[in-house]
């Protein structure tokens, strides 16, 4: 028999009780049945039986137990019976089933994919507006003022998605990891998406990888998508989470263990008997902020609490058909890890993590006497809780379970504190429960379903820039300025419920696990750990519909790109490699120390020209250090010998028609996916990044764009150039997959030293860099082929 009888119940019901939306379910026949990936795309279904068959494969292949990473990657491979497998080593050509855009890439990506001239995507795919909307004054009011300020690019967008067959979630549907978690996500998809945040789905048991445009481009196109084979790196959990402590601070402890770049080319999977005291909305959180640690992606075997939040969020059907395919949900008996990491939930303790990185681990019961000790503010300023991390109904309910105790002994949050929910789904449901409203009565600001304060997108008021201040998030990243723009900020990423306690007491130097509060009444009292239901007792409520579905034929749709529009701006193909070495290029910058992609190319009130290339060109490498003055965005002109901004001076480069490079120190690129960091170099007239090392992301958008991404042979060599000299790449007409390249290094005095440069080009990516663009290789192909 099969699951006929309690689907169709369970589809009776959901119909009653589903509110404002009627969903469609899937009819499940029997056994290698066919259900739809979503709701929303009724006529795509699941494909476990070539999962299974190409699983099949590649395990009579290599002849071993395989990890549950290995198996949905390789299970995703384009020609499992030929593909050269190699963990860390080989390219895999993979087949992912769907991708995900947020509204500040899908704007480049959109306009990546017009520029290929294809008809119509060849996968499921969705665009998501949550990076635009500003928080300033509340939900409702910051969203409206975003609808109006945004409605050129939001226009773009809809009708770009309706033309090209892409589902359009519009502003103030949520953020884009929620509800890839709520709507898209299952065991053992492979998703990619254009944020680096993506690996959110692995709470739900998904290979899901954040990604440039250019390589959503790819999928969309229909074309196989290179990956470097991945190592995996098991994190086995034992013991079981109790008390203050969350699944926020596994992944803050992992992160202090290996740090913001131990996890680079590496899948980090969890597993062991602890998994199972993990909500799946818990198991989400420790994925998502895994980027902060390098890894391509994260993820957790399929287990009870997945069915469940499947169950809730209306996706029995695909429940029932992970039931019957478990085994290729797990990882095998026996199977090995590059690494092995084991951490004992039953004695982890609530950690608290910064400021400036996310990987400076400490214990909350110690963070406020090293704060006094480090002389960083101890005073909170503002706590924030919500983002794609930690915006779950269990997290806003245990952060609602702390203020509770807090408005019952008369007591308010002493520090400014706001809330972000996750998804409208979120934020209607814990209307209807009571969770939103204790949390304003504590003295929160609820904000709109969007990134906000995570991303940049914050009017701060309460302080001036350059003021020392500190705040805590329940976010995931706290780079320098990351949050308001301001480099003073010493932003704390922690747990929802922590950030809480800690807003209520308005200190860094409060352990809510042994210090007591005052009451009103003159009267202490120690705050108890807090308890919350992981789902809702009730179905959740999904709130207003914001899904813009694609119509079946978008052939006739027009995309509308004004010539002379501020914030969109059609792309040129970037020019052909000439055939001739790189010679006598200039140094741009030479960075000292950190630098993501936020100092690359900054988020916040940049946002806006996401879509207009040119544009936000004018702030390349502006939050960059230059090692020659110590300075933000001064560099020196080789040409006229003045200092002045870095974009300026790379324009100026452009003019004249002098190719430049840019040196680079340790894990160059981490952080965001955003593609604009390569985007920009390329087009006013980069050529070459040489580091010491590269973020995974970064390295391959870089390479996508045309540019070299090149690393020191020798790391000692990075004290040899100096921001005067310049360099020559030779023997490219040689480029060739594990060669190294010579470069010449010329110094004013007329002095020259050689180093080598190594890489790691395959062989189509030295043709992307040969046609000036893997979008210039693509044309091409499809040239020969028509």
């Amino acid at each position: 028999l099969c699951n006929v009888s309690v689907l169709i119940l369970f589809f009776f019901q959901h119909a009653l009780n589903s509110g404002v939306r009627r969903y469609h379910v899937a009819p499940v026949l029997c056994q290698r049945a066919k259900v739809a990936m979503s709701h929303f795309e009724p006529n795509e279904h699941i494909n476990y039986e070539k999962l299974e068959k190409n699983i099949n494969i590649v395990r009579k292949r290599l002849d071993r137990p395989l990890t549950l990473s290995e198996k949905i990657v390789y299970g995703h491979l384009d020609d499992p019976a030929k593909q050269e497998i190699e963990r860390g080593k080989t390219y895999l050509r993979l087949r992912p089933d769907r991708v995900a855009m947020q509204d500040a890439t899908a704007q480049m990506a959109m306009l990546q994919f017009i520029s290929s001239g294809l008809p119509k995507v060849a996968v499921p795919s969705t665009i998501h507006c949550d990076h635009l909307i500003e928080a300033q004054s509340g939900g409702e009011k910051d969203l409206r003022r975003a609808k109006d300020i945004n409605q050129e690019v939001y226009n773009f967008l809809a009708t770009a998605g309706a033309k090209y067959g892409v589902g359009f979630w519009k502003p103030g549907s949520g953020i884009i990891h929620q509800i890839i978690l709520e709507n898209y996500s299952y065991p053992g998809v492979m998703l990619i998406g254009t944020d680096s945040h993506t690996p959110n789905g692995g709470g739900l048991g998904g290979i899901c990888i954040g990604v440039g445009g250019a390589d959503a481009v790819d999928v969309m196109a229909g074309i196989p998508w290179e990956l470097k084979c991945p190592k995996v790196i098991g994190v086995k959990l034992t013991g079981k989470l109790s008390g203050w402590s969350s699944p926020k601070d596994v992944i803050l402890k992992v992160a202090g263990i290996l740090t913001v770049k131990g996890g680079t080319g590496a899948i980090i999977e969890y597993h062991g008997p602890g998994v199972d005291s993990i909500s799946c909305t818990g198991m989400a959180t420790i994925c998502n902020m895994g980027a902060e640690i390098g890894a391509t992606t994260s993820v957790f075997p399929y287990n009870a609490r997945m069915k469940k939040y499947l169950g809730k969020t209306g996706r029995a059907d695909i429940a029932a058909l992970a039931d019957e395919f478990q085994q290729h949900l797990v990882p095998d008996s026996g199977c090995q890890y590059d690494q092995v990491i084991e951490i004992n939930l039953s004695e982890l303790k609530p950690h608290i993590n910064g400021p400036f990185t996310p990987d400076l681990a400490h214990p909350v019961s110690d963070i406020g006497a090293v704060a006094e000790k480090e002389g960083w503010p101890v005073d909170i300023r503002v706590g924030l809780i919500g983002s794609c991390t930690n915006s779950s109904y269990e997290d806003m309910g245990r952060s609602a379970a702390v203020a509770k105790q807090a408005l019952a002994h008369g007591l308010k949050c002493k520090s400014k504190f706001t809330i972000t929910p996750g998804s409208e789904q979120i934020r209607a449901t814990i209307e209807r429960d009571g969770y939103a409203q204790i949390l304003r009565d504590v003295g929160g600001l609820v904000l709109a379903n969007a990134c906000g304060p995570c991303i940049g997108q914050w009017d701060r008021k309460d302080i001036k820039k350059g003021e020392k201040n500190t705040i805590v998030t329940s976010y995931n990243r706290n780079f320098t300025g990351r949050n308001d723009a301001n480099p003073e900020t010493h932003a704390f990423v922690t747990s929802p419920e922590i950030v809480t306690a800690l807003s209520i007491a308005g200190t860094l130097k409060f352990n809510p696990e042994t210090d007591y509060l005052t009451g009103a009444d003159g009267k202490k009292f120690k705050l108890e750990a807090p308890d919350a239901d992981e789902l809702p007792k009730l179905e959740f409520d999904p709130g207003q519909d914001t899904y813009q579905y694609p119509p079946k034929d978008g052939s006739g749709q027009h995309v509308d790109v004004s010539p002379t529009s501020q914030r969109l701006q059609l792309l040129e193909p970037f020019d052909k490699w000439d055939g001739k070495d790189l010679e006598d290029m200039l140094i741009l910058i030479k960075v000292k120390g950190k630098c993501t992609t936020d100092h690359i190319s900054a988020a916040g009130p940049w946002l806006k020209f996401r879509g207009h290339l040119d544009n936000i060109s004018n702030n390349l490498l502006i939050g960059a250090i230059n090692i020659e003055n110590g300075k933000a965005n001064s560099v020196r002109n080789a040409l006229t010998q003045e200092f002045g901004p870095v974009p300026d001076t790379a324009r100026y480069y452009k003019k004249m028609g002098v190719k430049w490079a840019v040196i680079g120190d340790e894990n160059y690129g981490e952080g965001s996916s955003r593609e604009h960091a390569a985007l920009e170099p390329r087009h006013l007239g980069g050529r070459v990044i040489i580091t010491k090392s590269f973020a995974r992301i970064h390295e391959t958008n870089l390479k996508k764009q045309g540019l070299l991404p090149l690393t020191f042979a020798d790391p000692a060599d990075y004290n040899k150039i100096h921001p005067v000299d310049k360099l020559s790449i030779v023997g490219l007409a040689d480029f060739a997959p594990g060669k190294p390249l010579k470069c010449i290094i010329k110094h004013p005095n007329g002095s020259q030293e050689t180093i080598m440069l190594n890489h790691t080009f395959n062989e189509s990516q030295i043709e992307w860099f040969q046609a000036g663009s893997a979008l210039n290789r693509m044309k091409e192909l499809q040239q020969k082929s028509s």
